[in-house]
């Protein structure tokens, strides 16, 4: 796992990126808080029970699966914070991070009344559940960057050679 890389590290335009990973860090724990309370456990029943990807998190029940989501989000929180000393745990919490954005993001596909589509002058339209979802795209690609800047130099040649 040599080369990984840090962006607290890094100089030039590499090292701002830090900032990214402590704002994903208060966002994790803000949304891993959120998750242990009543209101956010029965705002997301309709989200997971209409995923292909988390399903199964239902066998835990309304509550289990939102504690089941918090954990995660906290331990997704402790990974990119321990990241700032270690490229691996750098690499490992924002790759965490790019799969929940990447499914909270299919929720805007996946849940029956998100989305409107018609061939009529509003082809796209969404409801306020999917204004909500939409900004998942930003927090994905933020993690995306993070990913990315954690990862040797080599690998990074690889893609660019």
């Amino acid at each position: 796992m040599r080369g990984f890389n840090v962006a607290e590290n890094g100089g030039g335009s590499y090292r701002p990126l830090a900032i990214l990973r402590w704002v994903m860090v208060i966002i994790f724990i803000s949304f891993g808080m959120q998750k242990f309370t009543l209101q956010s456990a029965q705002g997301i029943a309709q989200f997971i029970s209409n995923s292909p990807f988390v399903s199964w998190l239902s066998i835990f029940g309304l509550r289990g699966e939102a504690y089941f989501l918090g954990v995660a989000e906290f331990l997704i929180a402790a990974l990119l914070a321990a990241g700032a000393y270690s490229p691996v745990l750098s690499a490992l919490g924002s790759l965490m991070g790019m799969v929940t954005f990447a499914v909270t993001w299919s929720f805007f596909f996946t849940t029956p009344g998100v989305v409107k589509w018609s061939l009529s002058s509003d082809p796209m339209a969404w409801n306020l559940t999917g204004e909500f979802l939409f900004k998942d795209i930003v927090l994905l690609a933020v993690c995306s960057v993070l990913f990315l800047a954690s990862l040797p130099q080599s690998v990074m040649r690889l893609r660019t050679g």
